[in-house]
């Protein structure tokens, strides 16, 4: 199992929980981009969530639309631009959007959560672990786990990764039978992501953080942006929390002795 990038030790080298700054911090809506990271790194974050799709001509770049105009100043699904087409576009009139490789060579230590978002994404982007040997500082994440699988089979090393939709929904129907362990080891997961709540009914119970944890495996919840949650969450034995409200966030981990965080 690739630990190093869970490795979030307090002065007592004990294993704190980690939080996530979801899209970098933006309450200007600057998603993605490279001062959204940077002001949650200010922060004190040293692990960031962030989304990656691939140009047309190969190029992996930091966003999570399909298309570009919920964000940005363009037009059309980003995989119909070339790298040199999307230099003019602006995110909320702004900020370029940023390449991946530019975020691995600003922020060396680091750790990213990296959801991969098409098809296109997996040959670049496993060509840009390992040719930047981050196998240790990115967790792979994918909401089709058949396309997560397809990435960790193309890296040398071991690289982290999280499970997709239909083994998460696996280990919650069948944690019960103490088969989660069992799941993350056939399904190459080191931790489950999921929801606080989906189509209404609680995902991320007590219950089911505390037998993620009996088969060590971390369970991170994700968008959680209120305080009363957060706590909630942690009081349960939640191994990572992924917020927007990353201000937020960083205050209910420093109350709870888990800042700064390791980097």
């Amino acid at each position: 199992m690739p630990k190093r990038y869970f490795d979030n030790p307090g002065p007592d080298g004990a294993q704190r929980p980690i939080a996530l700054s979801h899209r970098g911090f933006a309450p200007d809506g600057r998603e993605n981009t490279l001062p959204a990271m940077a002001a949650a790194l200010d922060l004190g974050f040293a692990y960031l969530e962030i989304d990656v799709r691939t140009t047309r001509d190969g190029v992996v770049m930091v966003f999570h639309d399909e298309r570009l105009e919920r964000v940005t100043d363009g037009s059309g699904r980003l995989a119909d631009h070339s790298l040199a087409e999307l230099s003019a576009v602006r995110v909320r009139g702004s900020e370029p959007i940023p390449t991946l490789e530019e975020v691995l060579e600003r922020w060396p230590g680091v750790r990213l959560n990296i959801d991969i978002k098409d098809d296109s994404s997996i040959q670049p982007f496993a060509d840009l672990v390992e040719k930047h040997g981050v196998h240790d500082r990115v967790l792979v994440a994918a909401f089709s786990d058949r396309r997560r699988l397809r990435v960790l089979r193309k890296l040398s090393r071991p690289t982290a990764s999280s499970a997709g939709m239909a083994v998460n929904a696996l280990i919650k129907a069948l944690s019960p039978l103490k088969l989660t362990r069992l799941i993350a080891k056939l399904a190459r997961v080191d931790c489950v992501q999921v929801p606080l709540r989906f189509r209404g009914l609680r995902v991320a119970d007590r219950n089911f953080i505390r037998r993620c944890n009996e088969a060590e495996v971390p369970v991170h919840v994700w968008t959680i942006n209120d305080r009363a949650t957060m706590e909630e969450l942690l009081d349960d034995g939640a191994s990572g929390l992924v917020s927007d409200r990353a201000d937020l966030l960083a205050e209910v981990m420093v109350a709870w002795g888990a800042w700064p965080q390791y980097n």
